[in-house]
């Protein structure tokens, strides 16, 4: 292990610790324990028009062991402080889930928790609380399987040392798979131009044997749907130190166009972190509602709950653009949406021998 790797981890125990000791000095003084936590509610997240990402408002709320619910919540965060800093000590790491069925063999059965929603935000909790990330505390989420194929060279941190790697010539036609902590890698030479961010595993499988990712420099990241933190930080990272630009490929249909909203502003679940994750600078290059119409897609009926999500966005602050409201008013009036393997209609090098490069070339980007 690195000592820069060691010192994050320490640095995490040490605020795990002091959170702990909070408590106890609380005790120690008289107090009833408490813990002040922004409000996490929808009610309580503002879109920041300078940063341009979600983030909690000034409402906050306080656990408190004046009451038994509350004395159970601070029990379960006491519990689980320890683990997570005797996992630490450890180096080790543990998933998301483990640490709910880990909670049933603990000493007291009233700090296991009730079902893995109570765990995994009381993790959040600790993330606002301690100002560390989950992944700084070797927590993992379920395998994403997320993939970055492109021409990077890093080196990344692994349980056997290090290694490097090239994301074209060192991996197969899967890619390279995003680590839980894209932290741990360190960027040595790439030539990206730019960075393409992929809605569906079978467009992402389309680029890449089609070489669109030599052909121009892409470097192709799958988000395999909504994209996980480590997918949103590793495309930030891409971003703010290789200055790169980011563009978001999804289908043409409200879900996909929030997906991009998570990559460029953030989520209303990880507001806490919008400022580590998001990248405001991404742009959206398609499916578009305008693409529907001009290329004639395949395409399928708008439902009443894709008709309600259109109309949501349109007040929604990240779509608060001229674009997005030409677009989103466009889609409610023809009433279609369309998926990214629609383009295949009209053959399988469409998509990187027309469609892309027209698109790219129109965004400056190509």
């Amino acid at each position: 292990m690195s000592s820069d790797t060691e010192l994050q981890d320490e640095k995490a125990r040490e605020r795990l610790i002091d959170l702990a000791a909070e408590f106890y000095d609380q005790f120690a003084g008289g107090q009833i324990p408490e813990m002040e936590l922004p409000t996490r509610t929808k009610s309580n997240i503002e879109y920041d028009e300078d940063s341009h990402v979600w983030v909690y408002g000034d409402r906050t709320s306080t656990r408190s062991a004046n009451s038994v619910r509350g004395a159970r919540k601070l029990l379960k965060a006491i519990y689980t402080i320890d683990f997570l800093a005797q996992q630490l000590d450890e180096g080790r790491s543990s998933t998301l889930r483990e640490l709910y069925y880990l909670s049933e063999s603990w000493d007291s059965k009233e700090a296991g928790f009730n079902d893995q929603d109570e765990s995994n935000q009381l993790v959040e909790d600790l993330e606002i609380v301690s100002e560390v990330t989950r992944e700084d505390f070797h927590m993992r989420p379920e395998e994403s399987g997320a993939t970055l194929m492109g021409p990077l060279r890093i080196r990344e941190q692994t349980r056997r040392g290090e290694r490097e790697i090239h994301c074209q010539e060192d991996v197969g036609e899967g890619g390279y798979q995003i680590p839980n902590n894209p932290d741990t890698i360190e960027f040595l030479d790439h030539d990206i131009e730019f960075v393409l961010c992929v809605e569906t595993g079978g467009m992402r499988d389309r680029l890449v044997e089609n070489g669109f990712d030599e052909d121009h420099g892409a470097m192709v990241v799958h988000l395999k749907g909504q994209p996980a933190r480590a997918t949103r930080r590793i495309t930030k990272r891409l971003h703010d130190e290789l200055d790169l630009p980011v563009v978001v490929f999804t289908d043409g249909d409200p879900w996909s166009y929030r997906i991009y909203g998570s990559v460029a502003y953030g989520s209303i679940k990880s507001a806490h972190l919008s400022e580590y994750l998001a990248t405001p600078e991404a742009k959206f290059v398609g499916i578009q509602p305008q693409d529907i119409v001009d290329y004639d897609l395949p395409t399928d009926p708008l439902s009443d709950s894709d008709i309600n999500a259109l109309e949501s966005e349109l007040e929604d602050p990240r779509f608060q653009t001229e674009y997005w409201t030409e677009q989103i008013n466009l889609q409610l009036d023809i009433g279609k949406k369309a998926e990214q393997q629609a383009l295949a209609s009209r053959g399988l090098d469409f998509v990187t021998d027309t469609y892309l490069p027209e698109r790219l070339g129109e965004m400056g980007i190509l």
